[in-house]
């Protein structure tokens, strides 16, 4: 399926006559030190951070020819420009190996399940005894106690005093968790008017800051100008990283001295993005503790400023949950559900772990879309949410 839904619209013309808001004031006092690092093509004298290689020339190509000259991109959409969302009508090398990836990546919490239907089928015919035993045991792996029970029925209402196999099962677990995840499988609506605004929450760790980067790297390969906004002013680390896959990506960066209000950060990348002509802007935040009140109202400020620029953003708010924390997946979600109004999910290190049917109880709770999941630390390990092959690569079995 589609990474993004693309077709951003004419952008607002209309500047800010009057003085910055007084909340958006407090965020960015007028005497703070030389305040933005707003960085188009960063320099390397001014930054710890090596900067990318330069790409070689093709090796056909002839050095005493110069390249044509790049068209100039324009500065603003002036009619909305629809993108058509692709859709696969058959299975392509890249997308089995895209699958490849996935399956591989969820070989943990696939093998944990393929354990236990090997101990609950080994001998025996399907009873009440086998049924109750499967149960409890997708409940352990962290399915959730609805999906353990649809699974159950299905198999029951099929085979119930039948010879059973491990196969039988591994389809009646993947039909399962493709019809329960398949509602939530939308890709990234990105149309409407720019610059839209992305902002990317989550507890400490979850993996923010390295997925926002791999989704400008995809944006900005789809033609979309980004401009990526270094949230997380208490960590050195992730002021780096971020732009680090800003270089990669081509997109424009900004940041402030570590320590410094991210609210304000947030509210004068809006500002630049409308000035600029940008399509998007994707502001990280620092994690947060979901159980930590102070921290999750500064969140809300970073909302609430946000919003002082333009009354309808952020119009995403993804919540990126670290996939080996299991059930405790569900008390996040609802906690960032409540301070900044989550619009979707991001999965993240479901290679890591074998608690991936979490999904499924967060899918099942909260219906909030899915639009990416991690299966690796690589760029194309962040692949656009597909609940079929997902159900299927979850249960151990083939695309």
């Amino acid at each position: 399926m589609s990474w993004f839904r693309f077709g951003f619209g004419k952008k607002d013309e209309k500047q800010k006559d009057e003085a910055t808001p007084p909340e958006a004031q407090e965020a960015a006092p007028e005497d703070r030190p030389e305040p933005i690092r707003y960085t188009p093509d960063p320099d390397p004298a001014d930054t710890d951070v090596a900067p990318l290689p330069a790409l070689a020339p093709p090796p056909d190509a002839d050095p005493g020819v110069s390249a044509a000259p790049e068209p100039p991109k324009p500065e603003a959409h002036d009619t909305p420009v629809e993108t058509p969302v692709v859709r696969a009508e058959a299975p392509t090398p890249e997308s089995k190996g895209l699958f490849a990836r996935l399956a591989s990546g969820l070989k943990k919490s696939s093998s944990r399940l393929s354990e236990a239907f090997t101990t609950v089928f080994a001998r025996r015919k399907l009873d009440d005894a086998a049924l109750e035993e499967l149960e409890e045991l997708l409940i352990a792996a962290d399915l959730g106690a609805a999906a353990a029970a649809r699974v159950t029925a299905r198999l029951a209402r099929d085979k119930f005093d039948a010879e059973i196999t491990d196969a039988d099962v591994r389809e009646a677990l993947a039909g399962v968790v493709a019809e329960t995840l398949q509602p939530c499988e939308q890709p990234l609506d990105m149309s409407g008017p720019a610059p839209r605004v992305v902002l990317f929450v989550g507890v400490n760790g979850s993996g923010k800051t390295t997925t926002l980067g791999k989704i400008a790297v995809k944006m900005t390969r789809e033609g979309a100008s980004i401009i990526t906004v270094a949230g997380d002013t208490f960590r050195a680390a992730a002021v780096e990283q971020l732009e680090i896959w800003s270089q990669r990506a081509g997109a424009n960066f900004m940041s402030r001295p570590i320590g410094s209000d991210a609210a304000g950060l947030a509210y004068d990348a809006v500002e630049t993005a409308r000035r600029e002509g940008a399509d998007a802007v994707l502001i990280d935040t620092a994690g947060r503790l979901q159980n930590k009140a102070e921290l999750m109202d500064e969140l809300r400020k970073i909302v609430r400023v946000i919003r002082k620029m333009d009354e309808t953003a952020p119009h995403h708010v993804l919540l990126v949950l670290d996939g080996t924390v299991g059930s405790n997946a569900l008390s996040q979600a609802e906690a960032f559900l409540e301070a900044c109004g989550v619009t979707g999910v991001i999965m993240t290190k479901l290679d890591g772990t074998a608690k991936g049917g979490a999904l499924v109880q967060v899918a099942e709770r909260y219906g909030l879309p899915i639009h990416f999941i991690g299966v690796g630390e690589g760029e194309a390990d962040l692949q656009a949410f597909s609940a079929r092959d997902f159900a299927r690569a979850l249960a151990g079995l083939d695309a």
